[in-house]
């Protein structure tokens, strides 16, 4: 009758097999089942690093932490994602532009700025017949928002069109010299 089992070159016994322990039985505890019982050494293999064949960490020994450094290299760009990324960004900054204008132009109103100006250019502007220019009603709150929204609308056009065709074109000479290389390094 023969057996499954192949032929244990190692000595065991077969019909008692246990696959060996992932971690060695704390020294002076009696080996667990399938643990290997490593020979005895006298001489001078053994020191204290490897008492009963199990290598111990050296307590006194500093390690010094090392950076992981990692080079990698931009080789291509994707033109939709570049494009959905700057559309984006463009409309945060088109609304951005449009707060800071409404907040320096009720800042400059509160200041009496338009008032002055207005005065002044007035005055330079006005002649017998008629008035001169009135620069408050020109430059009201809702013309000067429009005219800002307008300016923000083509901004983010233009911005979005013009990452997409950087993308492109990003594409094309990384296709000649091979990207842009990064090295990435790993903080601790």
């Amino acid at each position: 009758m023969t057996s499954a089992r192949p032929v244990d070159p190692y000595g065991q016994d077969a019909q008692h097999y246990h696959p060996p322990q992932a971690y060695p039985s704390p020294p002076g505890a009696p080996p667990s089942a399938g643990q290997q019982h490593p020979p005895q050494q006298h001489g001078p293999a053994q020191g204290p690093a490897t008492q009963g064949g199990v290598r111990r960490p050296r307590t006194g020994a500093k390690t010094i932490p090392r950076t992981r450094k990692a080079r990698l290299r931009v080789s291509k760009a994707d033109p939709w994602s570049v494009m959905k990324v700057s559309f984006l960004l463009s409309i945060a900054l088109g609304i951005c532009t449009i707060i800071a204008v409404a907040v320096l132009w009720m800042v400059m109103d509160a200041m009496g700025v338009f008032s002055t100006i207005g005065e002044t250019i007035t005055e330079a502007t006005e002649t017998d017949s008629e008035s001169g220019f009135d620069l408050e009603a020109f430059l009201s709150l809702p013309r000067v928002l429009i005219f800002t929204s307008v300016i923000a609308l083509i901004d983010v056009v233009l911005a979005t069109a013009l990452a997409t065709l950087g993308a492109f074109m990003y594409n094309l000479s990384a296709g000649f010299v091979g990207g842009i290389e990064v090295t990435l390094a790993e903080d601790e």
